[in-house]
């Protein structure tokens, strides 16, 4: 009876530490099919975008004007990295996340979930593809 009692024990701590680490370790956008395909999303559905200018590590050259055409991708102030997903700190002081080095943004003229009208944008802006 106590050995049945102590491995039960043992199972639940094992479950709930495996949740634990996987809802630690969930990518903070996710996947989704658009016209030109594949293409990471945030949590409301709008498409993730990339910037060529994006050229130094751990920095977006996106700001000011730019940042309010493209809205950098936020990260909360207690996310995590995880995988191919890491956080930047902005020029202002805010959290961005990236997907493979690259910083994300959406884009203003985005009215809904599945548009992509700022892909090829000026030449330099592209759908993040996973």
């Amino acid at each position: 009876m106590k050995r049945t009692i102590a491995l039960t024990a043992v199972s639940v701590a094992l479950v709930l530490e495996t949740s634990i680490a996987s809802s630690q370790m969930a990518a903070p956008a996710k996947i989704a099919d658009t016209s030109k395909g594949k293409t990471w999303v945030d949590a409301d559905g709008m498409t993730l975008y990339t910037f060529d200018r994006d050229t130094t590590p751990g920095k977006s050259a996106c700001n000011g004007k730019c940042a309010t055409n493209w809205p950098p991708f936020t990260a909360a102030a207690d996310a995590k990295t995880t995988g191919d997903w890491s956080i930047i700190v902005r020029a202002d002081g805010s959290k961005q996340w990236t997907y493979k080095g690259k910083p994300l943004y959406t884009w203003m003229d985005d009215q809904k979930p599945g548009d992509i009208d700022g892909d090829g944008r000026n030449n330099v802006w592209h759908i993040a593809a996973p």
